[in-house]
């Protein structure tokens, strides 16, 4: 066979595709010097395997730095939660207070996440992450002096402005990891950083039983445990600019310098963004994935406590647990979105994630309809591990939208979520005459239903759930219009075509075509 035709054996397909003539040196790559890491790299130099325990720069330590600062924006954020019943004593809050101060909650980052998107395309998710996580320090400490209703609402709504530390992780996990193992390696991050949502259910009641038994009254007690987590903002804050770097070759600015990554114009990386359908599609479908997260981290600890007349401690733990199940659930789904695609190509992913988030609809329909402490704990359970999957499978698929608008899609899907989550505690769980039983029946529905527009994502270079590829096309043709003609003579789009050809692993199984790529 002429070497024409030697496939790379490393993107899993049949060795049968053209080397492409106009495949250059990554622009992501310094042509001064040879660059060495721990861990093996394709040719955008992005890890192609995954060590969990593993602290090898760069690539393990962005990890480790990108989902601990998650986390930690995920406890502040509802570090409030497991603590209702008490604030609520100490501020007279009524039912629509609490729905309110949960809107406001998730509300807050609609607009961060839309933002850090664009940061991170232009600037890099080091300054972004580490910039916001310390400027939302100040509204934690606040909640500590918070004495009205509508102050507690307002410091809610500034702390949600953190969780755009989201679109910063999952962007820098798609800089760093070659696509074969994004999935797991997304959903890992995200979903160990979630875990702060299960975490903080336990970490703060525990925080105020210790304070309390210091001698504090209850309602001095729960504002001296927001200190905690303030103090957890500032130091992750300063390691992620200390330790954190926005590229394998190094930080975006200084690359750029370089001339080794080329300087993006902002309307063309938001234009390239809004005007591919895919994207909106997926703003629906983490609407109701991370949104229904999101809105249960809000309501499961009350739940409990009201529906089986529980202990704030028991229900604390029971409501922990629905965020606990995002040390394996996330990761799961992602693992399980790589896996699919190993077999099916994209089409494996799109059908993973149609299942699992429908999965997590129809047992948070059950849940809302339990009758006992024992099934109502199954279901919610069953519930969030499909729910949360889903979210790891979403991120499985968002990579392969846009190469040069990853930054902005990853944004928007992220919004998505906290439009989601913020729509359906409005509709579903303000009104005091609705339980919250019958919300989460509600928003279940409204879960199925939203997850049925997964069948009309079609990449014409790899298929949908039921169509096949379109014939004659490969993946150089989708990622090249990403460029114009005029950019693509200024060699814009180089990093493309080197991540085109490390996405033929989206083929699957299939046998690929001998099809002439598009010139530079």
């Amino acid at each position: 066979m002429s070497s024409e035709f030697g496939g790379s054996p490393g993107h899993g397909v049949t060795g049968r595709e053209p080397m492409l003539a106009f495949s250059v040196a990554s622009p992501m790559r310094s042509n001064n010097k040879v660059v060495k890491f721990d861990l093996p790299v394709d040719s955008e130099h992005k890890a192609k395997k995954f060590k969990l325990f593993s602290f090898a720069n760069p690539h393990m330590r962005t990890f480790h730095l990108s989902w601990i600062s998650f986390f930690t924006c995920f406890v502040s954020m509802f570090a409030a939660a497991p603590l209702v019943p008490i604030i609520r004593d100490n501020l007279n809050l009524t039912k629509s207070d609490i729905g309110n101060a949960g809107v406001a909650s998730v509300s807050g980052s609609i607009v961060s996440r839309l933002v850090m998107g664009a940061v991170c395309d232009l600037l890099g998710p080091r300054y972004g992450c580490a910039v916001l996580i310390m400027l939302t320090a100040p509204p934690v400490f606040c909640m500590s002096f918070v004495s009205s209703a509508g102050g507690y609402v307002v410091v809610r709504f500034m702390i949600g402005f953190a969780l755009a530390t989201f679109v910063s992780c999952q962007y820098w996990m798609s800089t760093m990891f070659n696509g074969q193992i994004i999935g797991l390696v997304n959903g890992t991050a995200a979903g160990w950083g979630n875990m702060g949502g299960g975490a903080t259910q336990l970490l703060m009641p525990v925080l105020f039983a210790i304070i309390k038994s210091a001698g504090y009254t209850a309602f001095t007690a729960w504002r001296i445990a927001f200190f905690v987590p303030g103090w957890l903002h500032v130091i992750m804050g300063i390691l992620v600019l200390t330790l954190g770097q926005d590229l394998p070759d190094g930080n975006l600015g200084d690359l750029q310098k370089k001339g080794d990554v080329a300087t993006d114009k902002f309307g063309r990386v938001v234009w390239n963004a809004v005007t591919n359908y895919r994207t909106w599609i997926f703003v629906l479908l983490y609407g109701y994935s991370m949104g229904v997260e999101l809105t249960t981290d809000n309501v499961i600890a009350e739940y409990f406590y009201d529906r089986f007349d529980l202990k704030l401690h028991t229900a604390g733990v029971i409501a922990a647990t629905f965020g606990m199940v995002n040390l394996v659930a996330r990761s799961f789904g992602g693992f399980a979105s790589d896996y699919m695609a190993q077999h099916f190509g994209m089409r494996g992913r799109l059908w993973n994630l149609w299942i699992l988030q429908t999965m997590g609809g129809v047992f948070c329909i059950l849940l809302g309809n339990a009758a006992s402490l024992s099934l109502a704990i199954t279901f919610m359970i069953i519930f969030s591990f499909g729910a949360q999957a889903a979210c790891g499978a979403t991120f499985g698929v968002v990579p392969f939208i846009s190469r040069r608008s990853l930054g902005i899609v990853s944004g928007l899907t992220g919004a998505g979520g906290n439009i989601g989550s913020g729509l359906t505690q409005l509709f579903f769980f303000t009104n005091p005459d609705r339980s919250t039983g019958t919300g989460l029946i509600y928003m279940g529905i409204l879960t199925v239903v939203c997850t049925i527009p997964v069948a009309f994502i079609h990449f014409p270079q790899w298929g949908s759930m039921f169509l096949p590829a379109s014939k004659g096309l490969v993946e150089e043709h989708y990622y090249i219009k990403e460029y114009s003609k005029e950019e693509r003579e200024k060699n814009m789009h180089a990093g493309n075509m080197k991540f085109a050809e490390n996405c033929r692993s989206e083929r699957g199984n299939r046998e690929g075509s001998v099809v002439k790529p598009p010139h530079a």
